[in-house]
């Protein structure tokens, strides 16, 4: 895929997510790798959402992983409402979800991260898996993967010690 065409579906799948969540507020890949280099600001909680098996494979340094099916909010029992908080998943479907989950329970500094880990990765930021840098991603399926550049795109995929041929 040529890099203007998948810049032409992040904006695509960003004006879609929009449409279905209007009230959730969007971060810029950009403006988050600033917001984590800076000392003075106060930095977010980072949550991931997206399955064990993607979140297992690589993830923002210090993100936490949320169930994006069934999220455990009880968990922010005690964190301030005005407390920052950046969600992301692939592409930004499932983390929309959930920042709508949590602005609806109270919390007023939610964000989406616009472009997901997806962008992310193909910024060249960095990724983790547990507190190692890596390269590969989980490209979450065949069709929505081809948004991944293709040297960060996991073609193996072994978590459970099972290895699993490219999505």
């Amino acid at each position: 895929m040529l890099e203007i065409g998948r810049s032409l579906v992040f904006k695509l799948l960003k004006h879609l997510i929009t449409i279905k969540f209007p009230h959730v507020r969007w971060v810029t890949t950009k403006e988050l790798a600033q917001w984590l280099e800076d000392p003075l600001m106060p930095q977010p909680i980072i949550l991931d959402a997206r399955s064990e098996i993607e979140y297992a494979l690589s993830h923002l340094q210090e993100a936490q992983r949320i169930d994006p099916i069934t999220p455990n909010l009880a968990i922010f029992r005690e964190v301030a409402f005005d407390a920052p908080i950046v969600v992301y998943c692939s592409v930004g479907y499932r983390s929309a979800n959930i920042a709508q989950q949590l602005q609806q329970a109270g919390f007023n500094q939610v964000y989406n991260l616009e472009g997901s880990i997806f962008q992310w990765a193909n910024e060249e930021r960095p990724i983790f898996k547990d507190d190692c840098l890596t390269q590969v991603v989980h490209p979450y399926d065949r069709i929505w993967g081809k948004l991944l550049l293709s040297r960060y795109r996991a073609h193996e995929v072994s978590v459970t010690g099972v290895t699993q041929r490219s999505f």
